[in-house]
């Protein structure tokens, strides 16, 4: 079922979430973090890393951030035995709960790779929030897919974060739900009356053509290469951090400039100096199934974007006309041309219109309306089998 938005959440108030993320909560401000910031604002959250090893004794270290949400991450000793991890975290996280007066809680995963330390509790409902096709990214668990396989079999609610993952895991689960990448208008609009540039990147001539997320094996730094080299008169703006791939291995001309990561909060002073935005994202497995956020994020600044044929890009952005699609170099190349061209005005105007529909808080909304029946549902069967 494709689910965009519902009425008010009737979530009800005192159920705590527990989130097992592989995505650490300071790396980079993306769908975790906007969905579970807001249900922070009406439950506790706690969110919980993946292991750091360290000479010290197994515990949790837990921190508080915006909204009361806390996470915590589990610090094991060095060399610890792999097949000692999951018997050590039940019982760290056992400890946990009880030392934050945890019981009643949705269980949330953005990985079952967790599964082993937690499958063990007794939560209200388990929601599946699948962002992305874990098991094609660089360096995945070999076992992945079998893990994903308990994780389905054990959901109440799965969530896909865009329409072309939603088509495979829909044969996977009874209750699959589409929820793609969404838009926090009002912060990214910002953007649109920015004067003065960040420091670092106010000494860069224009045009700017630009580009914010991580740069990793999703990255095609290749085509990155050649537009460069093509247009030396335009500048080309990379904001995020380098992972998973060589940073030798990046292109290094001198119209590209790697401002490295930079906070959610200051990306709209960045985006609103530059021309175009781009996603030079390469066609290979591991983008096989994203629904890049930045997508609507770029076109609430008011600019217009420049992609390769990702398919939950294509449609429905490239479809409305609101992304220019290019695959080779050369279209890279004539696709930005145009976009500087073109009449910004509309092209706001026809982005400000299709993205009413959208917004996180819509998204959350949903999530919750969700899993109050999945809630309800539940109880509602053991008050009958006990008649």
């Amino acid at each position: 079922m494709d689910v965009l938005s519902f009425p008010g959440s009737k979530f009800a108030d005192g159920h705590a979430v527990l989130c097992f993320s592989h995505l650490r909560w300071d790396f980079v401000f993306q769908r975790p973090q906007h969905l579970l910031g807001r249900f922070a604002k009406r439950h506790d959250v706690l969110f919980v890393e993946e292991p750091v090893y360290d000479g010290g004794e197994p515990r949790f270290v837990v921190t508080s951030k915006r909204d009361g949400l806390k996470v915590a991450v589990p610090h094991l000793p060095h060399g610890t035995d792999v097949s000692a991890i999951d018997p050590m975290m039940r019982k760290l996280l056992d400890r946990l709960l009880q030392e934050q007066g945890i019981e009643n809680f949705v269980a949330w995963y953005y990985t079952p790779m967790m599964l082993g330390w937690s499958e063990h509790l007794r939560p209200l409902a388990v929601v599946y929030d699948c962002m992305d096709e874990l098991s094609a990214f660089k360096n995945a668990p070999v076992e992945l897919r079998v893990k994903e396989a308990e994780l389905f079999a054990l959901a109440d609610l799965v969530f896909t974060g865009g329409r072309s993952l939603y088509k495979v895991k829909r044969e996977q689960h009874t209750a699959v739900y589409c929820f793609p990448s969404s838009i926090d208008v009002d912060h990214f609009t910002r953007a649109l009356d920015v004067e003065i540039d960040p420091v670092d990147q106010g000494g860069i001539p224009r045009p700017r053509i630009g580009f914010c997320g991580v740069i990793d094996e999703r990255s095609d730094i290749q085509l990155l290469r050649r537009v460069a080299e093509m247009r030396p008169d335009w500048q080309f703006v990379m904001l995020g951090p380098v992972v998973k791939i060589d940073e030798n291995d990046l292109p290094r001309h001198e119209n590209i400039h790697y401002l490295g990561a930079k906070n959610y909060d200051d990306l709209p002073d960045y985006i609103g100096g530059w021309d175009v935005a781009m996603m030079p994202f390469a066609l290979n497995e591991s983008t096989r199934f994203i629904s890049p956020t930045k997508t609507p994020e770029y076109l609430a600044a008011g600019l217009p974007v420049v992609s390769t044929p990702i398919r939950d890009v294509v449609r429905p952005y490239g479809e409305v006309g609101l992304v220019k699609i290019a695959e080779t170099a050369e279209e890279f190349v004539a696709s930005i041309q145009a976009a500087l061209t073109e009449d910004l005005a509309e092209h706001r105007r026809k982005a400000a219109e299709f993205l009413e529909t959208m917004s996180w808080d819509k998204t959350y909304e949903a999530m919750s309306e969700l899993i109050e029946e999945s809630i309800a549902s539940k109880r509602e069967a053991v008050a009958t089998a006990g008649r």
